[in-house]
């Protein structure tokens, strides 16, 4: 007896629409699975059957039963464990145990011994797959329910036991549990909060040009370095950064919930707030930019929408800093490998932390270095030319006055600074409508600058001589517009007038390694 159901995997940053066909006939026993699997899809056999066994089935190691299973395409890997749901309802389909039309469904999940559905990755790639492939009902464990309910259009039922789905599909599969009650996509309602965060603005004492400069990267999503010595706060305020971020709109919310689900690092059942990824500076460049046979993000499409803190930035392997250059200027990470080639999004605002030297004290009053010129030439030069001409506001951190730290008086919250964000973004949005995937002000690029950045005539004349005097480059020019525009947004401003314009020109390095 042949049967087939549908079922899916994820590919990278999509999924795949996977027939599985069942082919049960007599003969020595054996049960075969077919269609590259790997070593994942292999096991399954025996998970499969014995949760057939354990949800009131008859098993497959009884009687002289040759069982096939074929997963097509037959050209492409099949990885992973969401396949295990679809063969053992197609199982059930072939030994007749089950009546049900399988037309239209969707069948996803691992499965446990005892016949329980165990929670898999990228369930919203495969909904928003199953969707455009013109599926109407998708089964998946009730864990994946939430966020593949996501894609309009598409009924998802969660499950808890293959019976509980048996006595849904066919009521009259024998006795047990009753057919399954929820036959409606579950509604998803993303609920805004006033979120708290670990460290608040308020809580950083001093440093008030590093917070001006931090609230202007995030109104216009710019990229931003910060140098001082050791325990001047700048780790603190990097993580204080993420909380005067807006929420994520909705169609945001899509695609970071899919990257980290694809990923497998979802830990929450939607993203909705940016995400803040914070390696290690021994980082491997594969653990930052993605790879693998079947390439996978790494931490800089992990970051997309959201926030890449690198602290001890001249500490990161020079491979992996130079790796940067593509995602900081087009917003996407190219993974080339000889199955093909993968375009990963890598829309994130950079924010790197720096010593001044190898020992932190170059120019530390009061304090020695004891670093060697050759030192302190080798930790600069770590940064090259082109990496800082994409970084737009450079920062310096002094050491703070211990009567600032002791003053009980606190600063300005993450909270209000918000609001500020909040209100300079939908400026930018309500003037970059009907552009796609353009939001923020970072994104523009010359020809956008030339219609939305009007300058004044005097701020025009500064702009062209310190572009000379300070030598700078193209894509420097063009940045110090856009660092402007949003200084002119954050002011309430149409046109970019000298005071935006000189503002912005003071967050460029002041020598080449931005000391």
């Amino acid at each position: 007896m042949l049967a087939k159901v549908m079922s899916a995997q994820v590919s990278g940053l999509s999924a795949d629409i996977i027939d599985v066909e069942v082919d049960i006939s007599q003969g020595l026993h054996s049960f075969s699975i077919v269609g590259l699997p790997d070593k994942a899809v292999e096991e399954s056999k025996d998970r499969i059957t014995a949760a057939i066994k354990n949800s009131g089935f008859k098993s497959p190691q009884k009687g002289n039963a040759k069982v096939i299973v074929s997963l097509s395409p037959a050209d492409l890997k099949k990885e992973g464990s969401s396949f295990d749901l679809a063969i053992a309802l197609a199982h059930l389909l072939a030994t007749r145990e089950l009546s049900f039309n399988p037309k239209g469904k969707l069948f996803l999940g691992e499965l446990a011994l005892d016949g329980m559905l165990r929670p898999l990755r990228g369930a919203l790639m495969m909904a928003r797959r199953a969707k455009g492939a013109g599926f109407s009902e998708l089964y998946l464990p009730r864990e994946n329910a939430r966020e593949a309910a996501l894609i309009e259009g598409l009924t998802v039922y969660p499950v808890h036991t293959l019976r509980e789905l048996a006595a849904h599909l066919n009521p009259f599969a024998g006795e047990g549990p009753e057919p399954l009650r929820i036959a409606t996509q579950p509604k998803t309602e993303i609920v805004f909060g006033k979120t708290s965060y670990a460290t608040d603005f308020a809580d950083v004492k001093g440093a008030e040009s590093a917070k001006r400069g931090l609230e202007i990267a995030a109104a216009g999503g710019h990229n931003i370095a910060m140098s001082g010595p050791p325990g001047t706060g700048k780790t603190m305020l990097a993580k204080a950064f993420i909380g005067i971020l807006p929420p994520l709109p909705f169609e945001h919310i899509l695609e970071v919930t899919g990257i980290h689900s694809s990923a497998g690092v979802l830990t929450e059942d939607l993203v909705t707030y940016p995400p803040l990824r914070s390696p290690h500076h021994t980082a491997s460049y594969v653990s930052m930019v993605g790879g693998g046979a079947i390439p996978k993000p790494g931490e800089i499409t992990l970051a997309h929408r959201g926030v890449l803190f690198l602290d001890e930035f001249p500490e990161f392997e020079r491979r992996v800093l130079e790796s940067l250059r593509q995602p900081l200027e087009d917003r996407v990470i190219s993974i080339s490998r000889a199955r093909g080639t993968i375009a990963f999004p890598a829309d994130f605002i950079l924010i790197a932390t720096m010593n001044p030297c190898p020992c932190g004290n170059r120019g530390v009053r009061g304090k020695e270095c004891i670093c060697s010129q050759q030192a302190v030439q080798k930790y600069e030069r770590k940064i090259s030319g082109p990496i800082i001409d994409r970084i737009d506001l450079w920062l310096e951190v002094p050491q703070v006055d211990p009567k600032k730290l002791s003053n009980e008086t606190e600063g300005e919250g993450s909270y209000t600074i918000r609001e500020r964000v909040q209100s300079a973004r939908v400026q930018q949005r309500e003037r970059f409508s009907g552009i796609p995937g353009l939001t923020v002000n970072s994104q523009m690029n010359v020809r956008e600058l030339k219609r939305f950045c009007p300058l004044s005539p005097e701020a025009v004349e500064i702009l062209n001589a310190s572009a000379s005097r300070l030598n700078l480059s193209a894509r420097v020019y063009h940045r110090l517009i856009k660092l402007a525009r949003t200084i002119a947004d954050l002011a309430g401003a149409e046109t970019i007038a000298p005071p935006h314009l000189l503002e912005a020109l003071q967050y460029r390095p002041k020598e080449r390694a931005g000391y």
